[in-house]
């Protein structure tokens, strides 16, 4: 059956443009060279920073058993290389590929500088030591990116006009989806570090809370372990996990749930006797003062829910805007039930704290009232497991 070169390069093109890993594109190139065009083997190497060359990035065909991929390397410097970088292919036929049985021809003649012949020479020393029929370059900008090497036909036939254009044409299309396919990786990477860099500012914001409240050290991160600890219990439960997003959010909220206490004097959060009404109003505006601290930054608006709630109670008596039920986000009634947990197990300035037992208890006796029975039920079962 006649292959539509026209429609298998739309076909192919259309494909590479979903596909962002570069060497998961490549691996498609080369395994559809062998299956659809009936060629002996197909191998890319691929520019290697790195390396300082180009480095076999997938073979597909009998070549594949004699070639270890990732460890043959060609030098930039190499003949073939430097053939390619410098588009000495077109002076043969034309085209940006190398076909074997032309270029011999080609050498056999009298047309070639002698720098050139020599040159040349080489360079179908390692196509032929590499088993390949027809070379054809990957270019970005007239910079190299990589190269296809193509073995013989398996029924024997030389490669016609009509194939090694639509080699060239698809070449170019794999040309520029690596590229595309490197910034996306590039910009991944990027926004990893960022990512990365965010998370560590938030650890370092929740750190500053700490140092204010003396008597809460390790409250923070005790509260983000346990909230998302709950979390993973109540995804089983549901046999469905939250979103990564979700868990995210919960993450942030969690070490952040106090960080309006930046905005309460020490003078009140570290007071040993019990407090005044005036000071408990003062505390309960920690919520709002975290809000307006957060607000003002994008990154962080999934997790300024959590902030603002997570002392609001399921029967509406909590604070600041007294909701009750469904109306509180899911995010902040976890962590309601984790900073609930961890004050009454550690001491405060003003009290001691009640036994693990006893704060379990209080736990299962003010749910459906301070907490959500959904949360409250994940942390007593984690509770009678032993993982509280």
């Amino acid at each position: 059956m006649a292959i539509d070169y026209t429609k298998e390069l739309e076909n192919a093109a259309r494909n590479m443009i979903f596909e962002h890993d570069p060497d998961l594109l490549i691996k498609m190139i080369v395994r559809m060279m062998v299956d659809k065009f009936k060629i002996s083997h197909s191998s890319f190497f691929l520019r290697s920073q790195q390396k300082q060359g180009y480095l076999l990035i997938e073979s597909c065909g009998p070549l594949k058993k004699k070639i270890p991929l990732d460890l043959i390397c060609i030098d930039k410097d190499d003949v073939l290389i430097r053939f390619f970088r410098e588009h000495r292919s077109n002076f043969i036929f034309g085209r940006q590929a190398l076909l074997l049985s032309e270029a011999k021809a080609a050498l056999k003649g009298k047309k070639l500088k002698p720098s050139i012949r020599a040159q040349l020479a080489q360079v179908l020393y390692q196509m032929e030591l590499l088993e390949t029929a027809v070379c054809v370059p990957s270019y970005f900008r007239d910079e190299l990116l990589g190269l296809l090497l193509l073995g013989q036909k398996n029924n024997g036939k030389k490669f016609i006009d009509e194939e090694l254009d639509f080699f060239v044409a698809l070449n170019f299309h794999v040309a520029m989806a690596i590229r595309n396919a490197q910034l996306f990786k590039e910009l991944e990477d990027e926004l990893g570090r960022k990512h990365q860099l965010f998370i560590r500012t938030t650890v370092a914001l929740a750190a500053a809370i700490e140092a204010k409240d003396h008597y809460t050290h390790g409250h923070t991160t005790r509260v983000t372990d346990l909230s998302m600890t709950i979390a993973a219990r109540m995804g089983a439960k549901a046999k469905k996990n939250f979103e990564a997003k979700f868990l995210e959010d919960l993450q942030i909220s969690s070490l952040l749930h106090d960080i309006g206490k930046i905005g309460v004097p020490e003078h009140i959060l570290n007071k040993r006797n019990s407090l005044t009404i005036g000071e408990r109003n003062r505390i309960k505006e920690h919520p709002m003062i975290g809000v307006n601290i957060l607000k003002s930054i994008k990154e962080l608006e999934g997790a300024v829910p959590g902030v603002k709630y997570h002392h609001e109670r399921y029967d509406g008596q909590g604070y600041p805007e007294g909701l009750k039920e469904q109306e509180i986000p899911l995010i902040a009634t976890i962590i309601a039930v984790a900073d609930s947990f961890d004050a009454m197990s550690t001491n405060r300035p003003y009290r001691t704290a009640m036994g693990k037992v006893q704060a379990i208890n209080e736990i299962s006796r003010l749910r459906g009232r301070q907490f959500s029975p959904l949360v409250a039920d994940a942390f007593l079962d984690l509770a009678k497991e032993g993982r509280i």
